[in-house]
């Protein structure tokens, strides 16, 4: 037996064997072999992985302070202990279309987050999915506007309550109201906690898809 030669190429290796076969008495003559393997490149998903990971946990820190916001505006109302013959003084958020809107438009964004946890897993598992990234950067941004109008909305009203305004004879209610303004104003701020997180979420998916 001889001894093997190998050549190599990129990106092709080739490998060249003799061998010898004898039958009865008659010695065959060697025969070469050639096995060809072809190099595949190896593709680097680490770091979107390690992005798609990050993706998942801020969605899901996004659901919880969107869920806050909902569940907290949702439940905030405020009747004073004194009240006269003919009035009660009451406060409750669906006096205020603002701080409707705000209920709805963080409901529906709790409702998106749950369904998109979904597709982000998918981009953990396969870090080369363009498809499901750009569905994701796609709704976080209409998302991010949905939320940020919302939560923007809802702090104009938040501000009058706190300061009133003497030009339009305004008062200021949270000296009063004050269980009601406190309840408010955390839901304005976790309003405004989701709308952060989604415009990370927009950075994070572009990023991917830019580099991919």
């Amino acid at each position: 037996m001889e001894p093997s030669h190998s050549t190599k190429s990129n990106p092709e290796t080739a490998i060249l064997i003799d061998s010898k076969s004898a039958k009865g008495k008659s010695t065959a003559a060697p025969a070469a072999i050639t096995a060809t393997t072809k190099a595949t490149p190896y593709r680097k998903g680490g770091w979107k992985r390690g992005v798609a990971i990050f993706d998942f946990i801020l969605r899901l820190c996004a659901l919880i302070a969107t869920l806050t916001a909902t569940i907290t505006m949702g439940t905030t109302d405020q009747t004073l202990p004194f009240f006269t013959q003919f009035f009660q003084f009451q406060a409750s958020y669906d006096d205020l279309p603002a701080f409707s809107y705000f209920v709805v438009a963080n409901a529906i964004a709790s409702g998106y987050l749950v369904l998109s946890l979904p597709f982000s897993i998918v981009c953990i598992v396969r870090p080369h999915a363009a498809g499901a990234r750009l569905a994701l950067l796609i709704f976080d941004t209409m998302l991010l506007a949905f939320t940020t109008a919302a939560a923007a909305s809802a702090a104009a009203i938040v501000y009058l309550a706190h300061n009133g305004n003497q030009n339009a004879n305004w008062l200021a209610i949270c000296q009063q109201y004050t269980d009601f303004c406190q309840r408010v104003s955390g839901a304005v701020v976790a309003s405004f906690i989701a709308a952060v997180t989604f415009v990370f979420l927009v950075v994070l998916s572009a990023v991917a898809l830019r580099r991919r």
